[in-house]
């Protein structure tokens, strides 16, 4: 490192930051957001750090206390992640796209549950989307809360991946 460091500063007249610099296997660094993973044949992906930061931006967009549309939410949302698929949308570790594809449905279906306040106006949404008289009362009367719901067969039924889709949503998974 110190001979690099040398050779950069002196003959390339570069100044070198020495805490983002150093000399190590590529699965233990990251670079522009991306790392690799260990192994025979290693593959690109998002770096920890990326992954925080995108779902930490997707709460800001989704809070469930966002006075907004479930409509503006979708588009504002909907821009961001075709932002960050623009960079991010390579990497190789599809399960982490997956997982967070997931998670972002559930945090949608938990503000739109959020939105619907009172139990027969959420009995009343759950029918119009074709959830059974009884899941939907089940449902709509249940004590848990937006988050632990979002989850329940009910809004899976309610609110399906082809919903987000039809709002939209990008998918972060190729060919999902």
């Amino acid at each position: 490192m110190a001979s690099i460091t040398r050779f950069i500063t002196a003959k390339l007249k570069l100044n070198v930051n020495e805490r983002k610099s150093a000399v190590a296997r590529p699965w233990e660094r990251k670079f522009l957001g991306f790392s690799f993973t260990a192994g025979q044949q290693p593959k690109r992906r998002i770096a920890p750090k990326a992954v925080g930061r995108l779902k930490e931006r997707v709460r800001e967009l989704t809070r469930r206390t966002r006075a907004v549309s479930t409509q503006r939410m979708a588009e504002d949302l909907s821009r961001y992640l075709r932002g960050w698929l623009g960079y991010f949308g390579k990497c190789e570790t599809t399960s982490v796209l997956q997982s967070l594809e997931e998670w972002i449905r559930r945090r949608l279906r938990s503000a739109i549950w959020k939105q619907w306040k009172r139990g027969s106006v959420r009995f009343a949404e759950l029918r119009k989307q074709g959830v059974g008289k009884d899941l939907a009362t089940c449902t709509a009367g249940s004590a848990h809360g937006p988050w632990r719901l979002a989850n329940s067969p009910g809004l899976h039924l309610a609110l399906p991946k082809a919903y987000f889709d039809s709002l939209g949503i990008p998918t972060l998974t190729v060919g999902g």
